[in-house]
């Protein structure tokens, strides 16, 4: 599988990662640790070829991703779960690209998403109540599931409305992502 868009991950060991579950360009940011230049190539790289942010679920990962955004925008990007991007070996609790799955590395870069100028979302407040991703013992691992369904990635509480507005989520996709969430709790 080639991937025209340049792929921005934190490290060399994600860049080995996917060089080895699809033929494409990487940058890597060096962990948190983002400057100009490393932005500054990234913008050329938008601008030439498109870019996809595929940093580790985890806070240092959202937090680059989040500065990527603020200084290039329109970058497309592409989500792991934490478990699906967890260190196989039990003695290793490390969480990052480079410990997922070819498939999974594959899956994630076919589904990727692009930001879109946040626009009045049609979900509420009430709907995610409702859904109880929100104020029930079981919320986290029911929003955990919701953002593998929906391809964007895990969210906390208040995180989550704003992301379903960011990638234009409709009602729809909501409710049928619910449908299934509820569905696979019961077949448990």
């Amino acid at each position: 599988m080639k991937i025209k868009e340049v792929i921005v991950v934190e490290g060399r060991d994600d860049t080995t990662k996917i060089k080895l579950a699809v033929d494409a360009d990487t940058i890597e940011t060096n962990g948190s640790a983002i400057n100009k230049y490393t932005l500054t190539q990234i913008k050329h790289a938008q601008e030439k070829r498109g870019v996809i942010i595929f940093t580790d679920p985890d806070y240092p990962g959202e937090r680059i991703r989040k500065i990527i955004n603020e200084h290039v925008p329109g970058c497309k990007h592409a989500f792991l779960t934490q478990d699906k991007a967890r260190a196989k070996n039990p003695h290793n609790k490390s969480l990052g690209i480079e410990h997922a799955s070819i498939d999974d590395i594959r899956k994630a870069l076919k589904d990727v998403h692009e930001l879109a100028e946040p626009i009045q979302s049609e979900i509420g407040q009430e709907d995610i109540i409702q859904a109880r991703l929100l104020g029930t013992n079981e919320a986290r691992k029911r929003r955990e599931r919701l953002g593998e369904i929906l391809q964007i990635g895990h969210t906390n509480g208040k995180q989550l409305l704003k992301r379903l507005t960011i990638f234009q989520i409709t009602k729809e996709q909501f409710d049928q992502a619910i449908i299934k969430l509820d569905q696979e709790e019961e077949d448990e």
